[in-house]
C-alpha cells in the first residue's frame, strides 16, 4: 500500500513557475514508477510526465517538453515536477501516481488526491 500526498499547486501568471511535490509513504517507494497526470475541466485525464523507479528514464507529453522536469528522491520518498514557462492551457488538477515495477503506465496502482494549478493570462 502506498499513500501519495501532493503539494505546491496554486495560482501563477503565464510565464511563471511552480514546483509540485509528492510525498509517498508505505512500502518500498523505489520499486514504483512514478507519474504526474493532469485533468483540465471538461477534458480527460492525461499523463504529463513519468520517471522510472531509480530515475534513469523519464518521458514527457509533447506539450510540456522543454518546460517541465520530473525528478525523484528515493531517500526522501518524494517525486517532484518543476514547471517553468507556464501557459494558461496548463491549468488543471495535477495528480501524482504510482505503478509497481512499471514505467509510464496509463493505469497506476495508486493516486494522490490532486493539487490545483491555475495559470492566468
Amino acid at each position: 500500500q502506498v499513500q501519495l500526498v501532493e503539494s505546491g499547486g496554486g495560482l501563477v501568471q503565464a510565464g511563471g513557475s511552480l514546483r509540485l511535490s509528492c510525498a509517498a509513504s508505505g512500502h518500498a517507494f523505489s520499486n514504483y514508477g512514478m507519474s504526474w497526470f493532469r485533468q483540465a475541466p471538461g477534458k480527460e485525464r492525461e499523463v504529463v510526465a513519468a520517471i522510472s523507479w531509480i530515475g534513469g528514464s523519464t518521458t514527457y507529453t509533447d506539450s510540456v517538453k522543454g518546460r517541465f522536469t520530473i525528478s525523484r528522491d528515493n531517500a526522501k520518498n518524494t517525486v517532484s515536477l518543476q514547471m517553468n514557462s507556464l501557459k494558461p492551457e496548463d491549468t488543471a488538477v495535477y495528480y501524482c501516481a504510482a505503478k509497481y515495477w512499471s514505467f509510464n503506465s496509463p493505469q497506476p496502482d495508486y493516486w494522490g488526491q490532486g493539487t490545483q494549478v491555475t495559470v492566468s493570462s
